[in-house]
């Protein structure tokens, strides 16, 4: 298990939680004067969108794993029975967060229906996130940071590769000039 099987994805599922919480706490804290931080919003917006991607697919693995009878899954056993509930709700709602923001990058509006889409979806979204955040952070900085499960380098790795190809979009998207 080069991998560190079951516990090698919860390790990097908490990974990439962690990178998260730090972009969604920037880009929060872009709210506070959206007019002048703007574009640090739409960056760190486009760079959230491959960190996002792993995160989805570690708990889809997971999830993929556990409803086909994996042993270790099984034996793991199911996520937080409100998460199962809201899970549905939650990626949906990060889609669209997400691709309302990019339908407002492509189009250049900064008014009308696309906003109140992304601020409808941000209001779900955020309240959605904040009962995910609440149920898991206290477990995450000591799973990221276990070296001890086969595998670290790889999630290291992988956690770090999105980062960079985001920040990469992020850059790629600003020298197209759709930041102003």
């Amino acid at each position: 298990m080069r991998t560190g099987g079951t516990r090698g994805n919860e390790r990097l599922t908490a990974s990439v939680a962690a990178l998260l919480v730090a972009l969604i706490a920037i880009e929060l804290g872009t709210l506070v004067a959206l007019g002048r931080l703007l574009p640090v919003h739409l960056a760190v917006g486009i760079a959230l969108i491959p960190v996002v991607g792993l995160k989805l697919a570690s708990t889809g693995y997971r999830l993929v794993r556990y409803y086909a009878g994996s042993r270790g899954y099984r034996l793991a056993g199911p996520p937080h029975p409100l998460l199962r509930l809201l899970a549905p709700f939650l990626v949906a709602s990060t889609a669209a967060v997400l691709g309302t923001g990019v339908a407002l990058l492509a189009t250049g509006r900064r008014s009308g229906a696309w906003v109140l889409a992304h601020q409808a979806s941000f209001a779900v979204w955020g309240t959605l996130l904040a009962v995910h955040v609440l149920v898991y952070v206290w477990r995450v900085p000591r799973l990221a940071a276990d070296r001890s499960t086969p595998g670290f380098a790889l999630r290291l790795a992988a956690v770090g590769a999105v980062f960079v190809l985001g920040l990469w979009l992020a850059d790629e998207v600003a020298l197209h000039d759709r930041f102003t």
